[in-house]
């Protein structure tokens, strides 16, 4: 059974950081793309940032918003993903969904992932 569960989310005040886990059980993490995406209230679910998976040298993406506040990484000797950010901004505040995708490229298409974590919230303080 394939499991992904995020944790690491919580209150912060803009400026601060977070850092958010993913662990994943019931795959072959190192050949799978990663990716977060995330969902703040009365909106619908946005990309936010993704990896490739081991085999393609760990290339990560991320929407303009977030460029140069957050940074992926992934330790596939514990099959986990992080997502570390830091600046954040009220507007970051949202439910953030960690995703897997069998294969080497990266996507920022939410139905390209097969399988999705049950998500954590963040929310950011003005």
């Amino acid at each position: 059974q394939v499991q992904l569960v995020e944790s690491g989310g919580g209150l912060v005040r803009a400026g601060g950081s977070l850092r958010l886990s993913c662990a994943a059980s019931g795959i072959t993490f190192s050949n799978y793309a990663m990716g977060w995406f995330r969902q703040a209230p009365g909106t619908e679910r946005e990309f936010v940032a993704a990896m490739a998976n081991a085999w393609s040298g760990d290339i990560t993406y991320y929407t303009d918003s977030v460029k140069g506040r957050f940074a992926l990484s992934r330790d596939n000797a514990k099959n986990t993903v992080n997502l570390q950010m830091s600046r954040l901004k009220p507007e970051d505040t949202a439910v953030y969904y960690c995703a897997a995708r069998n294969g080497r490229t990266y996507s920022v298409t939410e139905n390209d992932y097969s399988y999705w974590g049950r998500g954590t919230q963040v929310t950011v303080s003005s």
